[in-house]
């Protein structure tokens, strides 16, 4: 399916992006913020994340029910997310109702009430979301981890925040830092589908302010440090061990990004990867294992996830180090290069049928290369990664001294030294 990307910048910031797609009768609408988690002052920790909420909440035309009732009508696919470096809202809608369901979106993102009344209600909503990742073991273990891994930095805090954070957005603290966040110069609007450009920046034209001055963000993120901790936390009321094995790992704007994506995907990526044969079709150890790369502007880690029983958390550890150090000493083959080649390939012609996941590429690329990489341009960059790009990746990366360890669950004394995660 071909691309028919267009691109309008406007001077103050704002960016309209859109990808026709003449046969489907689908469109998908995104406005993305390059504001996240990590933009936050630690004292207002969650602050986006709570925005994401609030300005569900009401604006000056609309009551709550009234968003609900109309994001429904539309289809009731309106999603909103926030990550540690941007803040999405995206709805998919049949292509005659784009203008509305434009106007939905660029009033509840321009014109939220943030009612204190509302501000305090969803401040409960959110402390029970915080909660609810506490009780899952899998997520508290990352969110406990990933600040050892990124210590004193935003990218080591929970998206969500604190409770005692959470309860100090005021409707002063929440709407001021909307206005200096949440504004055109940090927005990235986008759609993909049956859909004419210039139709959405018209929209955008009748919803924004154009003749504001550029306040787009002049400062640059901290580059974080990152760490190797072996944290091993006990709960005995679990019944599997939960483990995480991470080290850093390329950036999203590395040219090697795409050898990192093949060596995560040869560990861990599917079915057919080393540990998920290892450890679960050999051994039958884990019912969930897998290894992934999470990249941002300035870092990546990879790491592998498994759950277990508390007794065979060790084999596990032992397994995958030991598949580890198989990729640095010997690389990957040229079977498993050319199937991952393959998976990652046909990943990316399915998507191009999918208007969500079209709209979505169109603003990952213009936030983290300022550009669009042309469908070619990937395919080429995929096919061209050999075996011993991804085997310099693990030797840079896969060292023992990076290595970190994390660990949960009912494991009676379980002690871990930094001699078991070597790699050498």
């Amino acid at each position: 399916m071909k691309e028919n990307i267009e691109v309008t910048r406007f001077e103050n910031g704002l960016m309209i992006l859109t990808d026709q797609m003449p046969d489907v009768r689908s469109v998908t609408l995104g406005f993305f913020f390059r504001k996240g988690s990590r933009h936050e002052p630690n004292s207002l920790n969650g602050i986006s994340h709570f925005i994401e909420h609030a300005v569900f909440k009401g604006t000056e035309r609309r009551s709550a029910l009234q968003i609900a009732i109309e994001a429904d009508r539309l289809g009731g696919n309106l999603e909103a997310f926030t990550m540690h470096e941007e803040t999405g809202f995206a709805i998919k809608v049949v292509d005659n109702q784009i203008s509305a369901a434009f106007d939905l979106l660029a009033d509840m993102l321009t014109n939220p009430r943030f009612d204190e009344k509302e501000l305090r209600r969803e401040q409960k909503v959110i402390i029970e979301e915080i909660k609810m990742t506490e009780d899952s073991p899998e997520d508290f273990l990352g969110e406990i981890f990933n600040e050892q891994l990124f210590p004193n930095h935003p990218l080591g805090l929970s998206i969500a925040g604190t409770p005692k954070t959470v309860k100090t957005f005021n409707r002063e603290v929440t709407r001021n830092f909307h206005e200096e966040n949440f504004s055109p110069q940090n927005l990235i609007i986008v759609a993909a589908g049956n859909i004419e450009h210039q139709q959405i920046v018209e929209l955008a034209e009748k919803s924004f302010n154009f003749t504001t001055e550029d306040r787009r963000p002049k400062t640059e993120d901290r580059k974080p440090e990152i760490s190797s901790p072996i944290l091993i936390k006990k709960n005995k009321n679990l019944e599997q061990a939960h483990l995480i094995i991470a080290t850093p790992f390329v950036d999203a704007k590395s040219e090697r990004r795409y050898a990192a994506d093949i060596l995560a995907n040869a560990l861990g990526g599917g079915t057919s990867s080393r540990l998920w044969q290892k450890v679960r079709e050999e051994k039958g150890l884990a019912y969930s294992v897998g290894a992934s790369a999470a990249m941002y502007q300035d870092c990546g880690v990879f790491s592998i996830y498994a759950g277990t029983s508390p007794k065979q958390t060790t084999e596990v550890l032992d397994i995958s180090i030991a598949e580890l150090c198989s990729v640095v000493r010997d690389g990957i083959t040229t079977k498993e290069l050319d199937l991952i080649k393959e998976q990652s390939i046909a990943s990316i012609l399915l998507g191009l049928e999918d208007s969500s996941v079209r709209a979505g590429t169109l603003a990952r690329l213009e936030m983290v290369h300022g550009r669009q990489i042309s469908l070619e341009e990937t395919l080429e960059k995929i096919k061209a990664v050999s075996v011993e790009e991804v085997q310099a990746l693990a030797r840079e990366f896969f060292q023992t001294e990076k290595i970190a360890f994390g660990a949960l669950g009912n494991l009676n004394g379980l002690k871990i030294k930094r001699e078991r995660l070597n790699v050498s």
